[in-house]
């Protein structure tokens, strides 16, 4: 079995090697030419797999080791008998810490209580639906817009106009998409951004063209109460450097980028391989996660709740930290910020998951109980 896979999916000899030979190759460079030989392409999201790639091609199995798949042509493997797989929720964990952390530092910023706050989450998919959940078992009030859920099951949903009107937090998780009465590109242009509530936090960790970048921009120029938190940007992976510099938080597409999240990843993508090939699954994933650095958090059981939210989350992962990182990045030429972008990718430090970390607590508060339970961290200790 011929494998090309994106040099920055982990694990690839761990899963794939005992039965195939593996070519690794950046995933903005794999070409038509490198996968003529292939019988499986393993990417990421910056691959665009498509007809002029895969054409001629011995390819008959692509895995992408994300959530999103909107940069498979699908239609085109359905025609072409091209087996596909994606890693639905694997780093959903991961996005939920981003979106916590970026929480906790407007709110330091602000001197604001994210209790008082009243969020709306746009997509209630794998992502934004466990954010939903965390936050509504933080006790915070979240409102849920989802048009295509709303349609097939009903429920407790709003409108996109509802959201904009009544929340004082925004937050994207929808995936993209170009067509059709519910496309998603440019789901917030200059007239939605206009109609955030003053003093709004706006966060995007979805897809960058899910917003439009050049209308935020101006919007900005005019609105300077309103807080952004971007991870994604239109046309990466060059950055729009003036956007980036009116945002309180910009990184480089890294929201989901824990480690956890990564390996979990390439293990979904291993097991569809496995399905596909109707061989037995031989590896698994609980084997060869490595140990956290930080296992354990000892707190007073009586301590703030509010204190516990941030000292918690930020035990575990910081956005300051990707922003700042990023901020020095974004100088130079054009083509030194596209490396500079795929470098801070590439070489993304080991970043865990709370829902990993143990907090022991003698005789917690029903509060503090609450936070590690919302969390997904587990309480230890005598209760």
């Amino acid at each position: 079995m011929r494998i090309v896979a994106d040099e920055n999916i982990p694990l690839l000899d761990e899963f794939f090697a005992q039965d195939a030979s593996i070519t690794r190759l950046p995933g903005r460079a794999i070409s038509a030419a490198d996968v003529q030989g292939a019988d499986v392409l393993l990417v990421r999201s910056v691959t665009k797999v498509d007809l002029p790639l895969l054409a001629g091609s011995a390819v008959r199995f692509v895995g992408t080791c994300t959530i999103g798949t909107d940069h498979l042509d699908l239609d085109y493997f359905a025609q072409a008998g091209i087996h596909w797989a994606s890693a639905p929720g694997c780093n959903a964990r991961g996005v939920v810490d981003y979106i916590l952390g970026s929480l906790l530092a407007l709110a330091e910023r602000e001197g604001a209580d994210l209790s008082q706050r009243t969020y709306g989450v746009v997509g209630a998919g794998e992502v934004g639906g466990r954010l939903v959940k965390v936050m509504r078992e933080l006790g915070w009030r979240v409102l849920v817009c989802d048009p295509p859920r709303a349609d097939r099951e009903g429920g407790d949903y709003h409108s996109l106009d509802a959201l904009l009107s009544q929340c004082d937090v925004l937050s994207l998780h929808t995936p993209l998409s170009n067509d059709g009465p519910l496309a998603t590109r440019h789901l917030l242009a200059a007239e939605q951004l206009q109609r955030l509530r003053p003093g709004a936090w706006l966060i995007n960790a979805s897809r960058g063209a899910v917003l439009d970048n050049a209308a935020l921009y101006q919007v900005l120029l005019q609105r300077p109460d309103l807080q952004v938190v971007l991870d994604v940007w239109e046309g990466e992976p060059l950055v729009d450097v003036p956007l980036a510099g009116l945002c309180q938080i910009a990184t480089p597409h890294i929201a989901g980028y824990s480690l956890d999240g990564k390996l979990r990843g390439t293990a979904q993508i291993y097991q569809a391989y496995c399905a596909w090939r109707k061989q037995a699954v031989t590896i698994e994933l609980a084997d060869l996660l490595p140990k956290p650095w930080l296992s354990t958090l000892e707190l007073d059981g009586q301590c703030s709740p509010a204190w516990a939210l941030a000292t918690l989350c930020r035990a575990v992962y910081d956005p300051r930290r990707d922003d700042a990182d990023f901020r020095r990045s974004l100088v130079g030429a054009p083509a030194e910020r596209r490396a500079a972008f795929d470098a801070l990718r590439k070489h993304y430090p080991h970043r865990r998951e709370t829902d990993g970390l143990q907090v022991r607590a003698t005789q917690p508060t029903l509060v503090l109980r609450q936070v590690v339970q919302a969390l997904g961290a587990t309480l230890i200790g005598r209760q």
